[in-house]
């Protein structure tokens, strides 16, 4: 169960080599240890961020998961959930390929839809019938502020964000009442090994802020989490700028 302090027994990450994932669990190993699970595809990188979380003290297990193979996500959830009560299970995976990429190929477009949407669907609803059965939990989803409104440069990508923003909304909405609540996490750019090809866009953040903003909206029991804060309101002026002028925006 998750304490008075708001830290996890165990936690979950989806995308377990996702640097915001492994931030999180570090910021919960800062209070105490715990026991971690890291799932995702590349054993190497898992068993690397496993050893760094175990020298904090943490029990760490490491599973194959693959986000774009959605048909064994149940499966694959449910034996985590056999062998450990899961208090926060993050959703932490997903692609940003740059958008000239995709304006030119179908399949890629088409693939990271798969991944940052369709996987992040089943993982959702594979974590929600697990919580329920155990009778509590928080899924922590990491959105992005570029669904709030996708723009030219990163349309595609925005609009997978913006889908799986509004499904774990209405998946927070669904499970009101049953011990099991959503987070969803809306950070600007930040600073990753993902995004390390890009230019930093303004108000850039770092992996370790976001997952202190993450464990505070879980203590505080938070639907959704901005970072950093002041997003909230960028995004509100944009969402609202009429198309004709956003279209001419630089962004």
């Amino acid at each position: 169960m998750i304490d008075a302090l708001g830290v996890p027994q165990c936690l979950l990450v989806l995308g377990g080599a996702s640097d915001i994932g492994l931030a999180i669990a570090r910021r919960y190993a800062t209070v105490r240890p715990l026991t971690v699970v890291l799932a995702g595809r590349t054993t190497d990188t898992l068993e690397s961020a496993a050893e760094e979380l175990r020298a904090t003290g943490c029990t760490v297990t490491t599973t194959f998961f693959d986000a774009g193979q959605y048909s064994s996500h149940e499966r694959v959830i449910d034996e985590i959930f056999s062998q450990n009560d899961v208090d926060i299970a993050v959703v932490a995976f997903g692609q940003q390929p740059e958008q000239h990429e995709l304006s030119v190929s179908p399949e890629k477009s088409a693939e990271l839809a798969v991944v940052n949407y369709a996987g992040a669907v089943s993982a959702g609803v594979s974590l929600a019938n697990a919580m329920r059965r155990q009778g509590h939990g928080v899924i922590v989803v990491l959105s992005s502020v570029a669904g709030e409104r996708p723009r030219k440069s990163n349309y595609t990508y925005g609009s997978t964000k913006a889908g799986l923003d509004a499904f774990y909304q209405g998946l927070g909405d669904e499970l009101s009442g049953s011990g099991v609540s959503v987070v969803v996490v809306r950070p600007g750019f930040v600073r990753t090994k993902l995004t390390a090809s890009m230019e930093p866009a303004p108000l850039a953040t770092t992996a370790d802020i976001v997952a202190d903003a993450v464990a505070d909206g879980v203590r505080r029991g938070s639907h959704t989490v901005w970072v950093p804060s002041t997003m909230r309101w960028v995004m509100s002026v944009l969402r609202h700028t009429p198309r004709s002028v956003f279209r001419r925006l630089p962004v």
